[in-house]
């Protein structure tokens, strides 16, 4: 009934929000301590993040949750702090635990009616939490997903069949990701026979611990020859949860971990390693998609890839109703209960305004009026005291599910690379580089990782890629120069008009570099970037470094260099 009555859903939802809300500070500005939803739409103006900081700052220092919210703030959920490398502070009250909670609900149920004998075995899901801060108030700041993880409706969960993980909840909680990764792996190899779903919250997290499981299987794969944890583990939590995986000494199964991590390819590996396995679950729309031929790789392409919701710091979204489509045919379906919704249209294809533009209330339509193949800016209006905020995110519309719209996710509206007149969005950016990517894999080799930087120290300034390749065969070659070459053409014609004419006809902007570097670059930029406060759950590589340590570091790394050697392609 939910998604068929979706209009009168998202009525009741906003009514009740202003009638929570009404005697905030903020909502008063503009509707009197009204509760009317013609006024809310009439009066109340679309915001951007910079509007919200003020009021987020100032409960922060002490002032009372009334400022915007008729609930008390509980905590402040830092947004994954990668998005052009600005954390953003998002209010959170008790009640939206109990949202989340509901739609974490509905993921099983969703799976089993695709996926049979779930409730048979256990999950090997990695999962992490970042130590959190609290603000002079002493409200805590965390992330999302630290929040869940450290709250009552996960820690007291019921610990039915299909709700069976791997790891204990002490080691998911440590605060030190890399004793965390080494447990949870260490977890998973012991209870490998058991495991029929892996997975982690994005494809890029559960890469990393691949890519941590190939440094490091010798010593997981002693301590379980031995029976006794690394000595490297010391947190206290960690080593008193691990004792119940490591009370005897199992040689068998060693030798078995030996000869699959040793004397084999990993191509594949994931299937060997855990041969019951049904599907590997993981966000992989957006720009995570880049990370599904090294999935193929470690799946050998045999195990179905899953995305299963979509959420964000501002509010949980919407749930995957075809959870084993093609992660590219991914559509997600946005629950009416969670927050009041409206999209802003974006005119002329994916061209979308900047922070800085006002958008107008008659702009705004509601989640049932959208049109099918058209694109949006995602709003909401929540409990916790946003209001007719922006997400930033771009979706474009594939369906309906009843009265209930479904979107595809397209890309976070604020990563542009600009040296000129051009102006190339993160969704641009993603599918210029995953046609050039087509070039190295058909010469064997895989494209990992890779980011942007708009240089402006030479003259005329000119897009840089940093890519980190591997190779797909035994052996390490040196890369052709004239494939990288290739690859750099392949991006530039894959850019819109403005930049082609800007390279080729204004010559304002300079030939396009991809600077190679060496393996396990990203995975650095990675710490850097979670020592800065990212959260490792949460983590997104950024797609443009505009500066600072990120990009010394990378540049550190770099072990060659290659421009396109002409123009692209333009006409007038």
């Amino acid at each position: 009934m939910l998604t068929v009555n979706a209009k009168e859903a998202q009525q009741l939802i906003l009514t009740k929000i202003l009638e929570s809300n009404q005697a905030s500070e903020y909502l008063s500005k503009f509707m009197n301590r009204s509760t009317n939803t013609s006024t809310f739409k009439r009066n109340v103006p679309v915001v951007t993040y910079d509007v919200v900081q003020p009021y987020i700052a100032r409960i922060s220092t002490g002032e009372d949750s009334s400022i915007i919210s008729g609930d008390r703030i509980v905590e402040l959920l830092r947004s994954s702090g990668t998005s052009r490398g600005e954390p953003r502070l998002m209010p959170a009250i008790s009640e939206d635990l109990d949202r989340r909670t509901y739609l974490y609900s509905l993921l099983m149920p969703i799976m089993n009616k695709y996926v049979s004998g779930l409730g048979e075995g256990k999950a090997m899901y990695l999962l992490f939490v970042k130590a959190e801060t609290l603000t002079n108030s002493g409200i805590p700041v965390r992330s999302v997903l630290t929040s869940y993880y450290k709250s009552p409706h996960f820690l007291h969960r019921k610990h039915d069949l299909y709700n069976n993980y791997t790891s204990p909840d002490e080691v998911i909680l440590c605060p030190d990701s890399q004793q965390s990764m080494y447990c949870q792996l260490l977890c998973g190899l012991v209870e490998r026979q058991h495991v029929l779903r892996l997975g982690a919250v994005f494809a890029s997290a559960f890469l990393r611990s691949i890519s941590f499981l190939e440094q490091h299987w010798c010593d997981l794969v002693n301590d379980i020859r031995i029976g006794k944890l690394n000595s490297n583990v010391t947190n206290t939590e960690c080593r008193l949860a691990m004792e119940g995986f490591l009370a005897l000494p199992n040689p068998e199964l060693a030798d078995e971990l030996e000869e699959i991590c040793g004397h084999g390819p990993w191509k594949g590996i994931l299937g060997r390693l855990w041969p019951n396995v049904k599907y590997i679950e993981a966000v992989l729309t957006g720009t995570m998609a880049q990370y599904i031929p090294m999935l193929e790789f470690y799946s050998g392409g045999r195990i179905p890839l899953v995305c299963t919701m979509y959420a964000s710091s501002e509010s949980y979204f919407g749930v995957n109703l075809r959870p084993l489509c093609k992660p590219t045919d991914v559509s997600y379906t946005i629950l009416p209960n969670m927050a009041y919704f409206e999209f802003i249209p974006l005119e002329d294809g994916l061209r979308v305004t900047d922070d800085e533009e006002v958008v107008g209330n008659d702009k705004l339509v509601s989640l049932v009026d959208v049109k099918v193949g058209c694109y949006y800016e995602l709003v909401v209006t929540t409990f916790s005291g946003l209001y007719r905020y922006r997400v930033g995110d771009v979706l474009q519309v594939t369906g309906f599910y009843n009265r209930v719209p479904q979107f595809k996710f397209i890309c976070r509206r604020n990563v542009i690379l600009s040296i000129d007149t051009d102006k190339t969005n993160e969704e641009d950016l993603h599918n210029s580089v995953t046609r050039a990517k087509k070039i190295l894999e058909d010469r064997n080799h895989i494209l990992l990782e890779y980011t942007s930087y708009p240089d402006t120290s030479t003259v005329p300034g000119h897009y840089v890629l940093f890519w980190e390749i591997k190779s797909t065969c035994e052996g390490v070659k040196p890369l052709d120069p004239q494939l990288l070459e290739s690859c750099c053409i392949s991006v530039e014609e894959s850019l819109d008009y403005i930049y082609r004419r800007c390279r080729a006809h204004d010559k304002s902007v300079g030939p396009l570099e991809i600077r190679v570097v060496e393996a396990g670059a990203f995975d650095a930029l990675m710490d850097l970037l979670v020592s800065q406060g990212s959260s490792i759950n949460q983590y997104k590589t950024p797609r443009c470094i505009e500066s600072g340590l990120a990009l010394k570091l990378l540049n550190s790394k770099v072990t060659a260099s290659f421009f396109s050697p002409r123009d692209p392609e333009w006409t007038v």
